[in-house]
């Protein structure tokens, strides 16, 4: 394996939110530098170990380090009763309260909000219930009186192509997007219900994105820039994801 299972963090005014829990997510926040007492919201886009297996041990730790504020942890329904059991086994007396809300991956609905932002669900099509979340940022008169516009963060998780995407996409500001396989690997990327390179710019394109960054590289690929030239024939604007990076947007 050259790359760390799936997480992200996504910042919106002064907020963080967690995008996926992969096994070593906690080690990488303490890499970057992320404090954990300000992770309020967690977001698991399936039951794939490398997109969830990290959040029993995270839950712990913060428990270890004293936490007192409430997590909010938002999963497919197919995944929160095996989340539930792992806290009950391991996380007994945490101080702190676990909220678990039951998602359905088949819907496209506001799951989140608050005065700034609103997070939707957006559904994706993978081998077992899958979603991903676009974050939107909500306007302000303020704001508007400054010139300062509202921007849009999707993160589209393990997914065939679908253009049904895009079409809940459309306008993002930035596209995340996984582009597991190549166009030499397209049967992989067919019988394993992943996104080739190529389709995730065709989604980019077809959304109108203004950024388009790739992630979730097959570990087949000892140099992924061969995925982001595949990708840039398509949707000029992308770049490759990498560990620790910071993207503005």
């Amino acid at each position: 394996m050259r790359h760390n299972p799936s997480a992200q963090v996504v910042e919106v005014r002064q907020k963080l939110f967690l995008v996926d829990c992969g096994e070593g997510t906690q080690l990488q926040l303490r890499r970057s530098k992320i404090r954990f007492t300000k992770l309020g919201h967690v977001f698991i886009t399936h039951r794939h170990g490398d997109h969830c297996l990290g959040l029993t041990g995270m839950i712990s730790t913060f428990g270890m380090l004293g936490r007192t504020a409430p997590l909010h942890i938002y999963a497919p329904i197919d995944l929160v009763p095996m989340l539930k059991q792992q806290v009950d086994f391991y996380c007994r007396d945490l101080g702190y309260d676990l909220h678990f809300y039951e998602l359905d991956t088949a819907e496209n609905v506001v799951v989140y909000e608050d005065r700034s932002i609103e997070v939707w669900t957006i559904p994706l099509f993978h081998r077992v219930p899958c979603c991903g979340f676009l974050f939107r940022e909500k306007s302000t008169p303020r704001r508007l009186e400054r010139g300062i516009y509202p921007k849009s963060y999707a993160y589209c998780s393990d997914t065939r192509y679908d253009p049904s995407i895009a079409q809940m996409v459309k306008g993002v500001t930035a596209l995340y997007h996984e582009s597991t396989y190549g166009e030499d690997k397209q049967s992989y990327a067919t019988t394993y219900h992943h996104s080739t390179a190529a389709d995730a710019a065709t989604t980019a394109l077809e959304a109108g994105a203004e950024k388009l960054i790739l992630g979730h590289f097959s570990s087949r690929y000892e140099d992924e820039t061969v995925l982001l030239d595949q990708a840039s024939r398509i949707f000029s604007n992308c770049m490759l994801a990498s560990e620790n990076a910071i993207i503005d947007i």
